[in-house]
């Protein structure tokens, strides 16, 4: 009893050790990141790229979650919307898709990143209006075509649903109420217009999935771009019966 008692504590120690003699490297810059410069909980940005970070906070669009700069009065029109008829109610970004936060997305979305989950976790703990914004929801991650999941292993969307949920605490919980029926081919270069075209039913509810018309879902995705992808998948929910979807993303691209 006396040792798994202490198997998190030695486990804890042995990290730092080797951090101390095998640094990490930046993901962003290359650079070491010095263990003692990082008490948020990056691991793998230096000071400098975690300075560089542009992280989001109020006032800010609640249709995407891009922050407005300078003093806002009254209602205020975001231009990256126009053109979006959200079926969902409100979203909310912890930063914006530049720089390091770019790094640490493609890093794990495309170069088998699992490590740099503990980056994101600290990016969303330092976003308390994420936190509140998802707490005590049902997280709902925007599926994978299962041959994509296949080739990467993983879907990342589904690892940072379950890093935000316990950041937020309380009864927030991860429910993978969707699939991904269609195999659509990447969305980067598109426009918003050709991004929805290419996105009709491509979602559909999962083989089982149980909703709760009463409950709060929150859709979660690393990036909100154009809005196209959560907004086909909110659809699909408020077919479904859900009362309210709102959207959570880790940056605003």
């Amino acid at each position: 009893m006396v040792l798994s008692a202490l198997a998190p504590r030695v486990r804890r120690w042995g990290r730092r050790l080797a951090a101390v003699a095998f640094p990490p490297s930046c993901v962003h810059c290359g650079g070491l990141v010095d263990p003692a410069e990082t008490p948020a909980g990056f691991r793998h940005l230096c000071q400098p790229c975690q300075a560089a970070m542009i992280r989001v906070k109020p006032p800010h669009c609640s249709v995407c979650g891009h922050p407005f700069h300078g003093i806002v009065v009254g209602d205020r029109e975001c231009p990256r919307c126009v053109g979006l008829v959200p079926a969902y109610g409100e979203a909310r970004t912890a930063s914006l898709f530049s720089g390091p936060v770019r790094a640490l997305v493609i890093g794990l979305k495309y170069h088998h990143g699992l490590h740099l989950l503990a980056d994101c976790a600290a990016l969303f703990r330092g976003a308390p209006h994420l936190l509140d914004h998802v707490r005590g929801a049902g997280l709902v991650p925007v599926p994978l075509h299962p041959r994509k999941r296949r080739e990467r292993g993983y879907n990342q969307a589904a690892l940072l649903a379950s890093e935000l949920a316990r950041e937020a605490g309380g009864e927030t919980t991860v429910d993978s109420l969707l699939t991904r029926r269609i195999d659509t081919e990447t969305q980067t270069a598109f426009d918003r217009e050709r991004r929805r075209a290419n996105l009709q039913n491509a979602f559909a509810l999962a083989p089982g999935a149980r909703l709760r018309s009463s409950r709060r879902y929150v859709l979660v995705d690393d990036v909100f771009t154009t809005g196209s992808t959560v907004n086909a998948c909110a659809r699909v929910l408020r077919e479904a019966g859900c009362g309210r979807v709102d959207v959570a993303t880790l940056a605003h691209g």
